[in-house]
């Protein structure tokens, strides 16, 4: 892949940007998360009414979202004050509650604060638990792809692409030095676990490391971030793979994000490159040794069979659950001298569950309103810290279900920044070459 294009249409941390005027809505004035209001629309069954959305039993998504300014004193309340509107917007994004807007006065502190002392304590037990959990979840998918005919293939990867992802969500309590007292063993067991899935976990764990301490800030988060106008403009080709890559590759997207930043000793500063450099030549070692022992007992076949389809159903995941904990037209992505660290990891944070065995099988990383609060707290520990953050913010949190909707809304609208309507749709900006959401928005079921 040529570094211009991956740097461009996968990481967008280019130090420009250019506001698009759109004309079809302007922005509403409060000061946490985003809404919008129709002006200027066509009167094809829409009805004109300041802050109201007409709601079918079934609907295309088609919301934009803008951001929230402070309020200018003359300025009448902002309609995310209102439950029903708030509730108009869960409709038509697929959740369950938007919160109301985080204010400014309350800092992170304030927040972790409240949380009970418990969610933060260790227990070697349940962290070793949640090894075994993972460990035999994935024999048994191996057992199962061995003897399973052709037909019933898919379902054996996808439980093992699942359950390989538990090995993530270890790694990941390791990385944020949450899963062990002792932290050499923290460091052995991230590395190891990371193996199978060739991630490097030095890299891994400096870049997400600034994902939390940046979460939706412009051109600094290392995780999702909003399709730049000024990639749009560059190339078609650029264009073109920018609009497949955030549409219906999407929830293929981590792949990409996994090649550009976590090989490359250049993207690190001096002081990490010497373990980042002990990361690759593991993985190195694993590659260089696993793979032709996997070819030499099952054939090249057998490589894609046991390794290959596994690993994209990891990625499927890692991919999903990313993009669902921050992306959605309400969420703002900021500047950094607008950013707010408390409004961007409560406020812009999404909890979402998913089936209780999607849930056991990754450990609980779904839960990922208190995670982004503070890093420490195990996974383990995750639901009763979210039971807390109900108990004391509960107004303030974002939550869904898994749903077609859902992904149907981060797929075909959540993908041009712009700073008045935070994101704008392909179709909007390009249509001529957005044929691939346009035919997502055609057959992705709508319901919710």
């Amino acid at each position: 892949m040529a570094s211009p294009l991956a740097d461009s249409s996968f990481l967008f941390m280019g130090s420009h940007q250019r506001t698009i005027k759109g004309n079809k809505f302007s922005p509403l004035k409060s000061s946490g998360i985003y809404c919008f209001k129709l002006k200027n629309l066509p009167s094809t069954g829409i009805k004109t009414q300041r802050c109201f959305i007409p709601l079918r039993r079934k609907t295309t998504v088609q919301a934009v979202a803008v951001p929230v300014v402070s309020s200018p004193p003359d300025s009448s309340p902002s309609p995310l004050e209102s439950a029903e509107y708030r509730k108009q917007l869960c409709e038509s994004y697929g959740f369950k509650q938007i919160g109301e807007p985080l204010p400014d006065n309350v800092t992170l502190k304030d927040i972790v604060n409240t949380l009970p002392s418990k969610v933060f304590e260790i227990d070697d037990v349940k962290a070793w638990k949640s090894v075994l959990i993972s460990v035999t979840s994935y024999a048994l998918g191996m057992f199962v792809i061995s003897k399973a005919p052709w037909f019933l293939l898919p379902l054996a990867w996808a439980w093992t692409g699942t359950a390989i992802t538990g090995f993530f969500v270890i790694g990941h309590d390791c990385a944020h030095k949450s899963f062990s007292k002792n932290k050499l063993v923290e460091d052995i067991v991230g590395t190891l676990v990371f193996l199978p899935l060739i991630y490097p976990y030095e890299p891994w764990r400096f870049k997400h490391d600034q994902h939390h301490a940046k979460t939706n800030m412009l051109e600094k988060d290392t995780a999702w971030h909003p399709v730049w106008q000024e990639e749009i403009n560059s190339s078609p080709i650029l264009r073109k793979a920018l609009i497949y890559g955030y549409g219906p590759l999407r929830p293929w997207m981590s792949i990409a994000h996994w090649l550009m930043w976590h090989f490359d000793t250049k993207k690190f500063r001096p002081n990490e490159v010497n373990r980042v450099k002990i990361s690759l030549a593991c993985v190195f070692a694993f590659v260089a040794m696993g793979w032709p022992l996997i070819i030499y007992k099952t054939g090249i076949m057998g490589w894609i069979k046991f390794w290959l389809m596994p690993w994209f159903g990891y990625h499927f995941w890692m991919s999903t659950f990313t993009m669902v904990h921050h992306t959605a037209p309400h969420i703002p992505f900021k500047s950094s001298n607008e950013w707010n660290a408390a409004q961007a990891q409560l406020n812009g944070t999404v909890h979402c569950d998913y089936p209780h065995w999607i849930e056991t099988l990754c450990h609980d990383i779904n839960v990922h309103i208190p995670h982004h609060i503070s890093p420490r707290i195990p996974s383990y520990n995750l639901r009763a810290a979210h039971e807390s953050l109900h108990e004391n913010w509960g107004k303030y949190l974002n939550e869904a279900t898994w749903n077609w909707r859902l992904m149907k809304t981060i797929m075909t609208v959540c993908h041009v920044y712009d700073k008045e309507q935070n994101y704008i749709a392909f179709d909007e900006v390009a249509p001529e070459d957005s044929h691939p959401i346009k035919v997502l928005k055609r057959v992705m079921p709508d319901y919710a």
